[in-house]
């Protein structure tokens, strides 16, 4: 009887190895691959918006298009800080030639597509922050069984998340 059971613990351990392990491999790979592709597409919308000054609904659309052909979908988060100059000399300054401090205020997802919807453009100016942020909100294979290994050990989450912020020039 205790080898019955020796026996099908060595099968089972060699199904996984055979099996499981090849499959969390190549769900890696692909994940990799991912996780460059919109790097590289985040990354080179953020520098055409940076370069040009506009925000397009046609970019856009493009942009999101593109994430979409790597096969998962994605929650974009978009903020533009717009630099607000304030042109007024500040009394308590030594220097008379320093002009006013510049603040800035942030426009998000919802406030930017309802302009892109309404004018179809956006412009920007020099010194405004655009910061473009991807992450997956599907999972693939590979992300569920590293997120139950992570949830026993403890660690974070695994996700596809590509991140890029750049100054309009």
């Amino acid at each position: 009887m205790n080898d019955i059971m020796i026996t099908i613990t060595i099968i089972v351990l060699a199904g996984v190895l055979l099996f499981v392990v090849p499959l969390v491999t190549m769900g890696d790979k692909v994940d990799d691959i991912t996780q460059s592709q919109v790097e590289a597409l985040v990354s080179n919308y953020v520098d055409e918006i940076r370069s040009t000054g506009k925000f397009t609904q046609e970019g856009y659309d493009k942009f999101l298009g593109d994430l979409s052909a790597t096969g998962y979908t994605y929650d974009v988060e978009i903020e533009i800080k717009v630099m607000d100059e304030n042109p007024g000399k500040k009394t308590s300054q030594t220097v008379k030639d320093k002009i006013g401090e510049n603040s800035s205020y942030s426009k998000f997802n919802l406030q930017i597509e309802e302009e892109l919807k309404k004018y179809g453009i956006t412009e920007l100016n020099p010194g405004d922050i655009v910061v473009v942020t991807a992450r997956n909100s599907s999972t693939s294979l590979s992300q569920q069984m590293k997120q139950f290994v992570y949830k026993i050990v403890g660690n974070d989450k695994a996700d596809v998340v590509a991140s890029k912020a750049g100054m309009v020039q």
